[in-house]
């Protein structure tokens, strides 16, 4: 059986890295190892359950069924290894977090450092990354998201909520003027975070009211703290997340423009696998949840 799990574990693996070498290195075997238990594994089963190419691997019908059961029975391994461990019952062991990357380090770090005081068998990996990520397949614990949640068997935790808004230095208003009207950004220097919008329009407003407008990039960047410091240097208009810029306005760097045109306010919440709760993830829920809510500003009073 132990050796059939294993199996199972190697063809998962390879099948999430996208192909049997990614899935050989990420787990430190040689691609020989890798190729002959994928194919004992077929043998035994008597078919077929990937389809092997250049453009990486892709299940058969039968393997996406396979490989769908192979997830839960691993789960069901796990979940029975950390029971037997304590792990449900003393708040210990490695607890896997993801959270965006600026909102991370603003706000999920300091509550992590803190947690981890309070909690000294507990040890935490935490990823940062604005890229979407599956707490199922990725084997994460809980994760911060932005924005509004599709249905799922995940729990949510809603802790608060952010609002796009634009922005712009004192001394760029005081050259450029202020935009009275959202149209009005055609005719300014618009610094373009190319994860949040395109860099070509904004659209402003919700629903029926919701519009598109034209904006001329003067500079497009990749991440929220570039377009923050380049408008900050009075570069231009930029637009971000109201907490990416909560201390530059309150340092008086930046002024937001045009609040009552922006969408609706994005709510954020702490998102966590169902089922059987560790007590470690239990903790953590309970410990950051009210601190992250403290942390965030009512968006009504949010710069």
């Amino acid at each position: 059986m132990a050796d059939r799990l294993d199996a199972m574990q190697i063809l998962v693996t390879a099948l999430d890295a996208g192909s049997l070498s990614a899935g050989a290195r990420r787990m430190g075997l040689p691609l020989a190892t890798v190729s002959r238990r994928v194919a004992e594994l077929e043998s035994r089963l008597g078919t077929t359950l990937l389809h092997r190419s250049a453009r990486g691997l892709a299940l058969t019908e039968a393997g996406g069924a396979y490989v769908a059961a192979c997830r839960r029975i691993l789960e069901d391994v796990a979940e029975a290894e950390r029971a037997a461990s304590g792990e449900f019952t003393v708040p210990r062991g490695l607890l896997t977090l993801t959270a965006p990357i600026v909102f991370g380090r603003l706000h999920v770090l300091p509550v992590v450092t803190d947690f981890l005081k309070a909690y000294p068998e507990v040890d935490v990996s935490l990823e940062q990354t604005d890229r979407p990520v599956s707490l199922q397949e990725e084997h994460i614990d809980a994760a911060v998201r932005i924005g509004h949640l599709p249905d799922s068997a995940l729990r949510a935790r809603r802790v608060g909520a952010v609002r796009r808004v634009v922005c712009a230095s004192p001394a760029y208003l005081s050259t450029r003027g202020r935009p009275a009207r959202a149209e009005e950004l055609e005719r300014h220097d618009c610094i373009t975070f190319e994860n949040l919008m395109p860099a070509d329009r904004w659209t402003f407003g919700d629903g029926r009211t919701a519009r598109p407008v034209r904006v001329r990039s003067r500079l497009a960047v990749k991440t929220a703290e570039a377009a923050i410091d380049a408008s900050i240097a009075g570069l231009g208009v930029t637009r971000v997340l109201s907490y990416q810029v909560a201390a530059a306005v309150k340092a008086g760097q930046l002024e937001i423009l045009l609040p009552g045109e922006e969408p609706a306010p994005w709510p954020v919440s702490l998102l966590f696998r169902g089922g059987m709760t560790p007590r470690k993830l239990r903790a953590f829920v309970d410990y950051a949840a009210p601190r992250l809510e403290r942390a965030l500003p009512p968006v009504d009073q949010a710069p």
